[in-house]
């Protein structure tokens, strides 16, 4: 025992010599500070270039700027330009220990160089993580990223947001495909049918950037015709990036370029895909793995390397704007990107939109439109119901249909299906007067009475109390008639009209992609009528003035817009295509679908918002929240000196329990916005003055009220 204790006393000296290495390999690791991740304390920084500049995700305007950090020597092979990194946030100066500054919370950022030293003079935090070695955020799409940031008066870290989606560690894994050689050239196909169509798809295959506005007739030839522009592009060896409004319209393109090139060619793009898929097909992107990309919005920012074409169909489609801050519309991150990269550029539409008349306008794009011979060719019949029709019909006074719109639905169902559109989904119908037409009111808050289901009594569309004895206070009469009747009232009403003949609805709910070609009633919602195979044989534009009668700039134009998409899926004029109308016939918007003229309808407008300084011609921002917030903000900013300022004007309180608008105020609250207007080339100065103005207003604290700011406001009354 006591030898026993006289050897545990004596130190190491009685050990065996396995013992004494393992001893001395542990004073000699115990020497050596052990680095600690997410602090790395102690830790050796790299050799070379040891200071990474890292954007935070914090998404806050007055720290919109790039953050200095140490690099670990541990990191320095994966912490490279582009990667996802997590880094320590929030630490002040008295947070130092041997020289690094401590604590702070965990965030995500990017890194976006490595550099030899800092500008910063104090005590730099360690890189805490490098998430994954991917380099993710490449140089483009910085410089892209940065540009709509100042475009929008948002910040870097949002629009970052948007342009690299959320990462999957499995699709990480798996390697992409080998690049596929580019295909050979294609055929013109039914772009012949256009004056400078065979032309453009020449340009794009030996490598030049034409920029063109292509007014597509109607018809589902559209689908194939971007497919062939994309296929051209591929030839040159460079890239395509399509973005599409929805999903159904990048099936279509999707079917059309696998029927053109074949599997493997193209990306697609959509947020139905899932989250890992959709990040794997950006990755084939994003590594060269794929050059053509197809998909809605959020494709805007696909990572398409060499890019040669950005196109973009249907650009009036509220789909296009992000909801999202700091709230970009697709075209204007094409035309950016188009810019950037010195691409080619293509905005395809049935109809034109006032901002695609502008780009011709100032001859920075050319037109890409038909001969009129050939748009009489294709296009249908196009007949109008306008008040006096309805005034002299007797079957239009009693029923929800005038008598045109009967005889028209009737013919076509012994050809095929008829297409219904109606600017309202759902059941219920707001009332008016027959006789005067006067809405009708409720009589405790002057709300608009709707209809319910069969056989109940009217209700009141903001109260929610019941009416059972209206009379108008205009006429004293006591009828009513639907002033605005929802999709499924529609459909409804034409099953007991024809009870023989199948009714389908297309609207939010549930949307149809296509139809058969059978004799059939297709009730609709704007912007969700199916395709019918070999088209429709007739369709019923109903309640024209609700669409019109908006009061947004832009009403005439979105109106035009919806008419001319569902017309274009009728059957041409000879085959028997008959489309009406139910609006007056003198409109503006009504005359250029009858002689389908969206172009001179689009250059009319364009005209008058010149001469009144309207957007596009000029740049305008809102500004939204309350009233005494939006009255300081005014007073602080430093805007432009050609800057306009026109209101405040109250917005309309948000109900309780109803739907709220992106934008709008919190349900109970009462808002103003105030519209800030600036002549052209002023924009950058606007923006940089908002940007700057509310950055100030979120570094002084939480205590300041909240202020929207957008740049660009879709609806501007």
């Amino acid at each position: 025992m006591s030898s026993e204790n006289g050897s545990v006393d004596g130190g190491a000296e009685g050990a065996p010599p396995e013992q004494l290495a393992l001893i001395r390999e542990s004073v000699r690791k115990a020497e050596v500070p052990r680095a600690k991740p997410r602090t790395w304390r102690g830790a050796a920084l790299a050799k070379e270039l040891p200071v990474a500049r890292v954007l935070v995700d914090k998404g806050v305007l007055h720290l919109d700027r790039y953050f200095d950090y140490a690099v670990p020597e541990e990191l320095d092979a994966d912490a490279q330009p582009g990667v996802r990194v997590r880094v320590r946030f929030g630490a002040g100066r008295h947070r130092v220990r041997e020289g690094r500054r401590e604590g702070g919370g965990l965030i995500d950022g990017f890194l976006v160089e490595r550099l030899a030293e800092s500008d910063y003079s104090g005590p730099l935090a360690a890189l805490a993580q490098v998430v994954s070695p991917e380099r993710v955020l490449s140089e483009e799409l910085l410089g892209l990223s940065r540009a709509v940031a100042d475009r929008y008066a948002g910040s870097l870290a949002d629009v970052l947001q948007l342009a690299v989606p959320p990462r999957s560690a499995r699709a990480e894994q798996r390697p992409s495909p080998e690049p596929l050689p580019p295909p050979g050239m294609p055929e013109a196909g039914s772009w012949v049918r256009y004056e400078r169509g065979a032309a453009f798809l020449e340009s794009l295959a030996s490598g030049g950037a034409p920029r063109a506005v292509w007014n597509a007739l109607p018809g589902p030839e559209w689908s194939d015709e971007l497919a062939r522009a994309v296929a051209a592009t591929l030839v040159s060896g460079r890239g395509a990036l399509v973005v599409l409004p929805d999903g159904r319209a990048v099936a279509r393109v999707d079917a059309a370029l696998t029927a053109l090139l074949g599997e493997g060619r193209h990306a697609v793009l959509t947020a139905d895909a899932g989250p890992e898929k959709r990040y794997r097909e950006w990755l084939a992107v994003r590594r060269g793995a794929v050059r053509a990309v197809v998909g809605t919005r959020a494709a805007m920012f696909a990572p398409v390397q060499d890019l040669g074409l950005v196109a973009i169909w249907d650009d009036g489609d509220d789909s296009h704007s992000e909801q999202h801050a700091p709230q970009p519309h697709a075209r204007e991150v094409l035309l950016l990107r188009a810019a950037l990269d010195k691409c080619g550029f293509l905005l395809g539409s049935w109809s034109c939109t006032v901002e695609a008349a502008q780009l011709v306008e100032t001859g920075w794009a050319r037109p890409l439109v038909a001969g009129r011979e050939q748009v009489r060719a294709v296009a249908p019949l196009i007949r109008t119901v306008g008040d006096q029709d309805l005034a002299r019909d007797e079957a239009a006074r009693a029923a929800r249909l005038p008598t045109l719109a009967w005889q028209a639905v009737r013919e076509g169902l012994r050809h095929g299906p008829v297409l219904v559109q109606v600017p309202r989904r759902g059941y219920v119908p707001r009332m008016a007067c027959a006789n005067c037409r006067a809405p009708a009111r409720c009589r405790h808050c002057s709300g608009p009475l709707e209809g319910q289901e069969e056989g109940a009594a009217l209700r009141c569309g903001w109260c929610g109390r019941d009416e059972s004895g209206w009379h108008c206070p205009e006429c004293g009469g006591f009828r009513l008639r639907a002033q605005v009747v929802g999709a499924r009232r529609t459909a409804e009403e034409l099953g007991r009209a024809f009870p023989a003949v199948p009714v389908r609805t297309s609207g939010r709910e549930h949307v149809l992609d296509t139809v058969p070609g059978a004799p059939a009633l297709v009730v609709s919602t704007p912007g969700a009528e199916p395709v019918a195979e070999g088209g429709y044989a007739a369709a019923l534009l109903l309640d024209g003035w609700a669409m019109l009668g908006r009061p947004d700039l832009r009403a005439g134009e979105d109106a035009l817009r919806r008419w001319i998409a569902a017309a274009a899926l009728v059957r041409p004029q000879g085959a028997g295509g008959t489309v009406v109308v139910v609006a007056e016939p003198t409109l503006r918007p009504v005359q250029a679908l009858v002689r389908w003229d969206p172009v001179g309808h689009a250059v009319r407008e364009l005209a008058e918002r010149a001469e009144l300084g309207f957007p596009p011609v000029s740049r305008m921002a809102a500004l939204s929240g309350d009233a005494e917030a939006i009255a300081e903000f005014l007073r602080t900013a430093e805007l432009p000196r050609e800057a306009e300022v026109l209101g405040p004007v109250p917005l309309p309180v948000t109900a309780a329990g109803r739907p709220r608008r992106a934008g709008a105020p919190p349900p109970g609250e009462h808002w103003e916005r105030a519209l800030i207007r600036v002549p052209p080339g002023r924009g950058a100065a606007l923006a940089s003055a908002l940007k700057a103005a509310q950055a100030a207003r979120m570094a002084r604290g939480a205590g300041e009220a909240l202020v929207r700011v957008r740049i660009d406001p879709p609806d501007i009354g």
